[in-house]
């Protein structure tokens, strides 16, 4: 039988588990989907609008560079020597690079980044995205933007594919359309009636029975001296938001409250003692 030595063998301990508590959002948010009709209606009517005006990104070609020994560097200056005065006739028709009406690009807003920029500054009546752009996670928060600044936004697919090469560009994901422009009042007012609503369960149109729904709510919960002093203090944020929203243009739109129905703490968190500061020895 084999001898086991004392003290050799050691106990591992079980490792803890860490535990993070998080909130989860219970609501599933998604694009509505667009008849085909209507999709083909919006395309249309971007394309002839875009080829009409003549919007487009021109963009020199990069030219890769290759290694080159002495013969081929003699061969290329004596055939640029007899060719100058060609070359010279075709810069003269050569585009410049960049946009070709600066004044009609200011009135878009093109990529996510622009259109998230302009939303945040309510500066859109209308949003288009690409059903295109994975992950969803890219144009998803476009949503609750959108419908925060009750701009109408609805996801097209074959937009990149048909508006792109159009401006010259290899993809359009996002297409917002600002308020001062002139150049596609016409083709917003035509397109805005085929998107349909957005549904954000936080965030209801028209605000005096969504405004009493959450005082007859609270008022459940709530006693009658807490109310008071609750109805009080709406009443001027009401009227904060009011004046907020009308310089703004969207006071048809009213936030639901948020009801926490139960708080649960972490109980694996360990909490440190507080550090003591240690006194400064007298000298």
């Amino acid at each position: 039988m084999p001898v086991i030595q004392r003290g050799t063998a050691s106990l591992r301990k079980a490792k803890k588990i860490n535990v993070k508590t998080c909130l989860d959002d219970p609501y599933v948010i998604q694009w509505k989907t667009i008849d085909g009709d209507d999709m083909h209606f919006i395309l249309q009517t971007l394309e002839e609008r875009i080829k009409h005006i003549g919007l487009k990104k021109i963009e020199t070609p990069r030219k890769k560079r290759r290694s080159v020994t002495k013969k081929q560097l003699e061969r290329k200056c004596d055939i640029t020597n007899s060719e100058l005065p060609k070359e010279k006739e075709t810069e003269g028709k050569r585009q410049e690079p960049g946009w070709t009406d600066l004044n009609i690009r200011r009135q878009l807003a093109i990529g996510i980044n622009e259109v998230t920029k302009a939303l945040e500054k309510n500066e859109l009546i209308l949003l288009l995205v690409c059903k295109s752009a994975k992950p969803d996670i890219i144009t998803s928060h476009l949503i609750h933007l959108s419908a925060s600044r009750a701009t109408p936004a609805g996801q097209v697919p074959r937009l990149s594919e048909t508006i792109a090469p159009l401006l010259g560009l290899t993809s359009v994901l996002a297409l917002g359309f600002k308020r001062q422009s002139d150049k596609f009042t016409e083709v917003v007012e035509a397109i805005i009636p085929k998107i349909p609503a957005l549904e954000v369960p936080w965030i209801q149109y028209g605000t005096e029975q969504s405004v009493a729904d959450a005082h007859s709510d609270s008022s459940e919960i709530q006693d009658p001296e807490q109310l008071a002093e609750t109805l009080g203090e709406e009443l001027t944020s009401q009227k904060r938001k009011r004046n907020e929203s009308n310089q703004l243009g969207f006071s048809n739109v009213v936030l639901q409250p948020l009801k926490i129905k139960k708080l649960v703490p972490n109980p694996n968190k360990i909490r440190k003692p507080p550090c003591k500061k240690r006194k400064p020895l007298s000298t």
